[in-house]
């Protein structure tokens, strides 16, 4: 007889965007003339940049003729887009391009990364938290029983108002550490002497730090690092994920990567070579299509147009940070992030702001408390919608607190 993985029966619930879309299509069907404007889940707006929509029709074109037909790719993701990685994002890292593994997204890549890592692992998440970290390891079953909110074998590391949004180190053992920088959702970061802070914790016990670094197109504060392998001895202790999602618009194309390098060893156990070995059997690759899309991203005119597509969601950010200040919220991020954090108004819980702002503002956010416990008393707002619809929205919202 058959048997489920009675970790997934643990799980509070559905996962927090099918929640909220549940109850958006709900009040759409019940006010079907009203115009919501989403600023709640990150998903991009912009069309992609013309560099990259060039290249994939070249490499669409190259399809139909059998001299330039491609099938299968390498696993790891084809050498040409690997070794531009490494030249632009990890230019004097020392990271190489078989440190380099292509993927279908980051968030599939912090879920699956658990599979090369002991279940007995201890694994902190600061808190809130992006819920692939945490819903990931419940499934893989290293989070415990579900209790009052909070999973019992998890280390929360509360990351609030009153202590900056910067983790504390626990004073308990862990083994993996998931670090989200910018973070996503605070939109707040963490700067170099903060994460040199972690990787010295780190390399000291024997801890890996798993650095969720999708969103570091963002960032414009210097003494912020775009990745982690600028922190001396990161190398050792740290695997980093990356993605073209929020870089340069690739959401709907599946394109991201994560670094494992080869001198991260666990136990002895080269990590590297157990990814490998994972990503061999488990991953056909990312279509070619898609990759020379990615490849056109490092070029001058794929830089440039990529940049001014992020300028335009910084703006955006800009937009909904100062509005809702203005009209007397406590905002976070939206500085570094295309994400920014508010409180509601006192007494409000996240989810009945939530529900208010959708019902009487018609603008659509996401509810602290879908990200942990410490997300309670907290909203997300993202950057990533359309320019004068996110004019719009910060209006409605502002008009509805005056």
């Amino acid at each position: 007889m058959a048997k489920v993985n009675e970790n997934f029966l643990k799980l509070p619930g559905s996962y927090l965007f099918s929640e909220i879309a549940r109850r958006v299509n709900a009040y759409q069907s019940a006010h079907p003339e009203a115009k919501l404007i989403r600023l709640g889940i990150g998903d991009v707006t912009r069309p992609l940049a013309p560099a990259v929509i060039e290249a994939m029709h070249k490499a669409t074109d190259e399809m139909a003729a059998v001299e330039t037909f491609r099938g299968y790719g390498p696993d790891y993701g084809y050498d040409f887009l690997r070794d531009a990685i490494a030249e632009h994002d990890y230019a004097g890292t020392g990271i190489g391009r078989d440190e380099i593994f292509l993927s279908d997204g980051a968030k599939s890549d912090c879920g699956s990364i658990g599979d090369i890592f002991s279940v007995d692992n201890v694994v902190a998440v600061c808190d809130p938290v992006y819920p692939v970290y945490v819903d990931a390891n419940a499934m893989q079953g290293r989070a415990g029983e579900y209790v009052d909110g909070r999973w019992n074998k998890l280390v929360y590391m509360p990351c609030t108002a009153e202590n900056g949004f910067v983790p504390a180190i626990p004073a308990q053992r862990v083994d993996m550490i998931y670090l989200c920088c910018p973070n996503n959702p605070t939109g707040t970061v963490l700067n170099r002497g903060q994460l040199q802070t972690w990787v010295d914790f780190a390399n000291r016990t024997g801890a890996v730090i798993l650095y969720d670094s999708a969103y570091e197109a963002f960032i414009t504060d210097p003494d912020v690092p775009h990745s982690i392998y600028e922190i001396p001895g990161a190398k050792t202790c740290a695997i980093e994920f990356r993605s073209f999602s929020k870089t340069a618009g690739f959401t709907g194309n599946r394109c991201a990567y994560c670094v494992v390098p080869k001198a991260l060893l666990v136990e002895g156990v080269s990590l590297n070579a157990l990814w490998a070995r994972r990503v061999g059997s488990r991953f056909n690759g990312v279509p070619d299509v898609i990759q020379r899309g990615a490849q056109a991203v490092y070029s001058p005119e794929g830089q440039r147009q990529t940049r001014e597509t992020i300028a335009y969601y910084q703006h955006n950010a800009r937009v909904i940070r100062e509005g809702l200040a203005a009209a007397g919220l406590e905002v976070y991020g939206g500085v570094n992030a295309p994400y920014i954090w508010c409180n509601p108004p006192e007494g409000m819980s996240s989810w009945d702001f939530f529900d208010q702002l959708l019902h009487e503002a018609n603008v659509v956010t996401t509810p602290g408390a879908g990200f942990g416990p410490s997300g309670e008393g907290y909203i997300r707002l993202t950057a990533f919608g359309d320019r004068d619809a996110t004019a719009e929205a910060v209006e409605r919202v502002t008009g509805l607190l005056r």
